[in-house]
């Protein structure tokens, strides 16, 4: 069947939202369950993008949608900063004890990604009393002023918005694939404390664990402990952006528990709240308990809502045992990928821990990589009925997120509307 967009709702949004606001499909949902949409013409998709990972307990998941009619019945906003309450503080409670790390930890809470990383580096900077924050090319971390600096990706996030945060420094990311090795990155490491930022400047160094936005590349083992061991020498302060690795995605509750290794501060949001707007921190008591009250916070940061919402979530992950399905499905999905792989010259790697997976396409029989074929191949998926996502620094990477609950049926109709898409773009 094929689909396509509802034309008229199209040239409102045209007329009346700003073209800043990019939009993947021309898709106006109308309800949405598990791991299927249906738009205003009644057609019907199979969604994996889950809203950005924010879903990995499906849409309007039974448990999610009680707890938040639940909370309305109590109430909706009071700012934890004038009347708090107590599912917030048993939140953090819960975090604290689920994060890698045998320390004690503490928690705050806030509204999206970008503002969980915001607030993560001005924690380690009033800690450490030092500016310099240390980044990495390809990562993702949100579309702030801080988030953007961080970012290292020009097109579209950082482009036409003039000059950006001051003393962030980026490094090449450790990926093989693209010829950087994690002894090349810790040698540009080097290379930077030798001849531009001496160590006693640098509040932090953010990393995600696997990038998100930069292309679904997964850090290599080893490099975390390298890091961590830096990290210490210096007094600098290890935040993981969990923002769209965390809650069972790739097979562990946090991505930072393939690694064996804790960082100081975690940064989450997506999947926590299960489709409520939810964002958190976590790190060490010390290194959290450092700003003076008033220094962090927000009127909507934790929202009863979101709390709510969240609770559930973490409930879903343990009772459905959402990891070990994260790990099921994601092996079936490369194992159906490397079939077509064997008649597909233009896939050059299939990647990706738990259910965070992407496959990557060049021009066949090059290096050269191929962002013309990657569109065409998620442009065919969505005539199908097959929401896809795109993405890495050359575009040339889709990027698979279905929600951990999409039911086998399902799935197995995606698996057929990829490789059927693969075949059709290839002509």
């Amino acid at each position: 069947m094929t689909h396509s967009p509802t034309t008229p709702l199209t040239d409102r949004k045209n007329a009346s939202i700003a073209k800043g606001v990019g939009m993947t499909t021309q898709i106006y949902a109308e309800r949405a369950e598990n791991a299927e949409i249906w738009d205003k013409d009644g057609n019907r998709y199979i969604d994996f993008a889950a809203g950005i990972a924010v879903v990995n307990t499906g849409h309007r998941h039974p448990k999610v949608i009680e707890a938040v009619k639940k909370q309305l019945d109590c109430f909706t906003h009071t700012c934890h900063q004038v009347v708090p309450y107590e599912n917030y503080v048993h939140l953090a409670e819960r975090l604290n004890s689920a994060l890698p790390g045998d320390f004690e930890k503490k928690t705050i809470f806030a509204t999206t990604g970008a503002e969980a990383v915001e607030n993560a580096v001005k924690i380690a900077r009033h800690y450490t009393n030092r500016a310099a924050v240390i980044a990495f090319a390809g990562g993702f971390h949100g579309r702030t002023f801080m988030g953007m600096a961080l970012t290292g990706k020009v097109q579209p996030y950082k482009a036409g918005f003039g000059p950006m945060m001051n003393d962030i420094w980026h490094l090449p990311f450790p990926n093989p694939l693209h010829g950087v090795s994690a002894e090349d990155a810790m040698a540009a490491l080097d290379r930077l404390f030798k001849a531009d930022l001496e160590p006693s400047r640098v509040a932090a160094i953010i990393i995600e664990p696997v990038q998100g936005e930069g292309g679904f590349y997964e850090v290599p083992q080893g490099f975390f402990t390298q890091l961590r061991s830096l990290c210490d020498t210096h007094g600098i302060v290890l935040i993981a952006d969990e923002v769209q690795t965390g809650f069972a995605r790739t097979g562990k509750l946090f991505a930072m528990e393939h690694h064996g290794v804790a960082a100081d501060i975690v940064t989450m949001a997506k999947g926590l709240g299960g489709g409520l707007p939810i964002s958190a921190v976590t790190g060490r008591a010390d290194i959290m308990d450092s700003p003076n009250p008033g220094g962090l916070g927000g009127t909507y940061a934790g929202n009863p809502l979101g709390v709510a919402a969240a609770h559930a979530v973490l409930d879903v992950i343990e009772e459905e045992q959402l990891c070990d399905r994260a790990n099921r499905m994601g092996a079936r999905l490369k194992q159906r990928l490397a079939a077509i792989a064997d008649v597909t010259p233009e896939i050059v790697d299939i990647r990706g821990p738990g259910f965070m997976n992407a496959v990557e396409f060049n021009v066949a029989g090059t290096q050269t990589p191929d962002a013309a074929f990657t569109g065409r191949v998620r442009e065919e998926a969505l005539k199908r009925g097959l929401i896809l996502l795109t993405c890495g620094v050359y575009g040339n990477v889709i990027r698979f997120l279905a929600p951990l609950t999409i039911p086998d049926a399902v799935f197995d109709e995606a698996l057929d509307i990829i490789e059927a898409s693969i075949k059709a773009a290839r002509g």
